[in-house]
């Protein structure tokens, strides 16, 4: 390929609204064509990065004996109404009527139709187990796509469905598949990613784990503990406190506290410690509207993926009204009689001397002892944890808090799909039983600029030789000189020939604006031939990343591009186990 028959356009400025990296480079760089809101159209460069990404994805899909498929885009909507998801999922799935008024689906995931493919195939244990896989493009409706590829609407995603007669079975094939997502990361060139315990949200599945490349553009925040390895996702994270320090039990007394609505603001007001005061936040059911008040520590938040897991329904902010009977800015758990749920966090557990709200304008309880003043109570855990909390695997406060980006996941669905949707086998002793699934999903467009993310620096990204859309950028620094002229035409056909992919420039510009442009396409080996070089004999060769950097000899310039680009590949697959 010739760099000025490459469609696309690269340019310095960056674009005002790109907050990342990745995506500033996607643009600047001639890789993604904003169409809409979360869509993008994808030049020759991502598209060969991404077709790469995939080669690696199904070599290694293929390796643990997962068969590639390919389910349809659209969907009728009853396969959805056959698993519940059709009502219970939010507004991300896209639902429509075609000509007939039938219902029907843009896959956003594709559990449904697995299910629906192996269903006639699943009904003889002598079948099992087996696992299927695509790659192919999805829609989901996503409220706020942000950061070019990270976060879209429309994306292309290998998911493999895997359907097993035993959880043992299952776990080992769990096993398995999260060893070949090590392979897969790796050989793109992020090692790094770890696995990190999940919510399993709307998939469903009592056990599943995220693949999170830790990099501070990320929008997920993960949990990491240095001593024992622990990793979770925020919303997974089990929240443990030790409460054993508190003040001694005292007399619970309503005290006054004018115009002091916070729980910083009462604190201050009282010279308590907020790790001794028990705060409320309020909200309400998406569904019903009912109250739903959490009283937590007053030096926590709450974590919502956990309230919602616990109650069973989505929730907002709630709108506190008069008929309510709770007390904006004064709620608390002593004599509290609103028509509402009332939850206690952990957190709470073993004060004895909280400052709480007295459910009355500017008006808060000192010296509330749960246990004394309400009896027993059920204490869950709805609390987010925090930097130097207390490890829940280890039990030393240990606990740092990383940003990161979801590269992967994987799950254990049990039998949540195949028994909604009636899938059964003949067992070996001729009973009819429901298999068990796995689900296993990777973002192709959300690898490549991840990597991207991970492998830049200020002039643009540094592709893995894996994955980047050229193995070698050749760069003609005098195309009116006849001897450079013909000496990169030279290599450029010779390494045509042995099947190397080269991007080359010849254009009549500048050598600024031609490694400007070699920047921001990133690719891991250039080869420059100009006429000083060439006075001596030698064309220069060196690394993206300018690890290497040399002159080398003409006549032996193809081998040692090949020599280079093999050491780049060695290098990579040092890290895949």
């Amino acid at each position: 390929m010739k760099i000025r028959n490459l469609v696309g356009t690269r340019f310095k400025e960056r674009p005002a609204d790109c907050v990342i990296d990745s995506h500033a480079f996607s643009v600047r760089g001639g890789y993604v064509k904003y169409v809409s809101n979360g869509i993008f159209s994808l030049y020759n460069p991502m598209k060969r990065i991404t077709q790469k990404i995939e080669q690696i994805i199904r070599e290694e899909m293929d390796s643990v004996d997962c068969q590639e498929v390919m389910f349809p885009v659209v969907l009728p909507g009853s396969l959805w109404e056959q698993s519940g998801r059709y009502e219970s999922v939010g507004e991300e799935l896209l639902r429509f009527t075609d000509r007939n008024d039938a219902k029907m689906v843009l896959g956003m995931t594709h559990e449904e139709a697995a299910v629906h493919l192996a269903r006639e195939y699943g009904s003889t244990y002598a079948n099992y187990p087996f696992s299927i896989y695509q790659i192919q493009t999805k829609f989901r409706d996503e409220a706020r796509p942000r950061a070019g590829l990270i976060r879209v609407r429309e994306f292309t995603m290998k998911d493999a469905y895997s359907f097993h007669t035993s959880q043992e079975d299952l776990e080992q094939y769990y096993d398995k598949m999260a060893k070949a997502y090590d392979r897969v990361f790796a050989r793109a060139g992020i090692p790094e990613v770890i696995s990190v315990k999940s919510d399993s949200g709307m998939i469903g599945g009592s056990v599943s784990h995220e693949y999170m490349l830790l990099v501070d553009a990320g929008e997920d925040s993960i949990v990491l503990c240095d001593e024992c390895g622990y990793s979770a996702n925020m919303e997974a994270a089990d929240n443990t406190v030790d409460n054993s320090g508190s003040a001694a039990s005292a007399e619970l007394t309503k005290v006054y506290t004018p115009e002091q609505k916070t729980i910083e603001d009462v604190c201050n007001f009282l010279n308590s410690k907020e790790e001794e005061s028990c705060k409320a936040v309020i909200y309400q059911k998406n569904m019903t509207d009912e109250y739903v008040v959490v009283f937590i520590r007053g030096d926590y938040e709450v974590n919502e993926t956990k309230l919602v897991n616990l109650i069973g329904d989505k929730v907002h902010a709630a709108e506190i009204t008069l008929e309510s009977g709770l007390c904006a800015g004064f709620c608390g758990p002593y004599n509290q009689n609103a028509k509402a749920q009332i939850i206690y966090d952990k957190s709470l557990e073993g004060i004895e001397n909280l400052v709480c709200g007295a459910n009355e304008v500017d008006y808060h309880y000192t010296g509330l002892n749960i246990k004394r003043d309400l009896g027993d109570v059920e204490f869950v855990d709805v609390a987010k944890i925090k930097t130097g909390g207390i490890c829940p695997c280890c039990g030393k406060k240990s606990i740092k808090i990383s940003r990161g980006i979801e590269v992967g996941n994987i799950f254990q669905l049990g039998t949540k799909y195949t028994e909604s949707m009636e899938m059964t086998y003949t067992a070996e002793d001729g009973s009819s039983k429901t298999p068990i699934m796995g689900c296993y999903g990777i973002g192709v467009g959300r690898l490549a600029a991840s990597v991207c993310e991970a492998k830049h620096d200020d002039r643009g990204p540094i592709w893995p030789i894996t994955i980047a859309p050229w193995q070698v950028h050749l760069c003609c620094l005098r195309v009116d000189d006849a001897e450079c002229k013909a000496e990169a035409e030279r290599i450029y056909a010779e390494l045509l020939k042995d099947g190397i992919e080269v991007i080359y420039d010849d254009r009549d510009v500048r050598p600024g604006f031609m490694f400007a442009d070699a920047d921001l396409l990133g690719v891991p080996v250039r080869c420059v031939v100009g006429p000083k070089g060439l006075a001596n004999g030698e064309i220069e060769l060196a690394t993206r990343d300018k690890s290497v950097q040399k002159q080398v000899k003409k006549e032996d310039i193809i081998a040692e591009i090949k020599n280079l680009i093999a050491s780049l590949r060695e290098d990579i697959y040092k890290n895949v186990k």
